[in-house]
């Protein structure tokens, strides 16, 4: 009888082991390839480049089963050393944007979220952007500890141009598809003074939200296996290496 319980100790652990290694190791990666814009920055310049050189990713991973509503939601992403040029596409059946004040809390409104450890030493910058653009930008190891970017620098440095245009709306529902672009200067990267992308290899994750839509929604490019969402969970970024 004590064998029998000890090797079913074994094999329990074993599984048990096997299980939390398969849930762990599910970790993507994108090469992100390095592009040249001779053009201006604006949101048809850089989405033809965007479109002509990169491949599509989906923001599809649905972890938390207590929210099941699933926009469809893409990204593609490319740099140019000291410049990183991000373009979502969304399709969703509320839309909202009532945040129009950098550093607001986006997050509660259509949003798209892009969180980088660009040096890979545990502390991420979190790119939040309502769907008008708004910005929320900060940094540190966690959900608590964070240090927050200049209002001023993200103005000054950070393009975001949307489909949807910079006027403030409250929710709208039917089938809405939007577009957004964004460019993000090295520069901005407050913590981390002289880099470029080229070369580089960092923990990244990409996010769609919508706390306050009338279809609350929490989805992830790399899966997160929390029992509540999170986004502030860099244990679960997964690969960007750029060219």
């Amino acid at each position: 009888m004590k064998n029998i319980f000890r090797n079913g100790v074994i094999v329990f652990t074993f599984f048990f082991f096997k299980s939390c290694i398969t849930t762990h190791s599910k970790r993507m990666s994108i090469n992100v390839p390095i592009v040249n814009l001779n053009d201006s920055l604006t949101f048809d310049n850089v989405s033809q480049i965007l479109e002509q050189n990169t491949n599509l990713y989906k923001i599809d991973q649905l972890t938390w089963k207590t929210f099941l509503y699933q926009p469809h939601v893409s990204f593609r992403i490319a740099h140019c050393d000291s410049l990183l040029f991000l373009k979502y596409y969304v399709e969703e059946e509320h839309i909202l944007a009532q945040k129009t004040e950098v550093n607001s809390a986006v997050h509660l409104d259509s949003c798209v979220e892009f969180f980088i450890d660009p040096l890979q030493d545990g502390n991420y910058y979190n790119f939040e952007f309502n769907c008008i653009g708004t910005t929320h930008l900060a940094y540190g190891p966690n959900r608590k500890d964070r240090q927050f970017i200049p209002t001023a620098m993200i103005k000054d440095r950070i393009n975001t141009w949307s489909t949807l245009g910079k006027s403030p709306f409250d929710e709208k529902s039917g089938l809405f598809k939007w577009e957004m672009v964004v460019v993000i200067p090295t520069s901005i990267f407050k913590f981390n003074n002289g880099f470029n992308f080229s070369k580089m290899t960092s923990n990244a994750n990409f996010y769609k939200c919508g706390d306050n839509t009338s279809q609350q929604h929490f989805l992830s490019w790399n899966p997160v296996y929390t029992k509540d969402p999170d986004f502030h969970r860099p244990e679960y970024f997964g690969v960007l290496k750029f060219h």
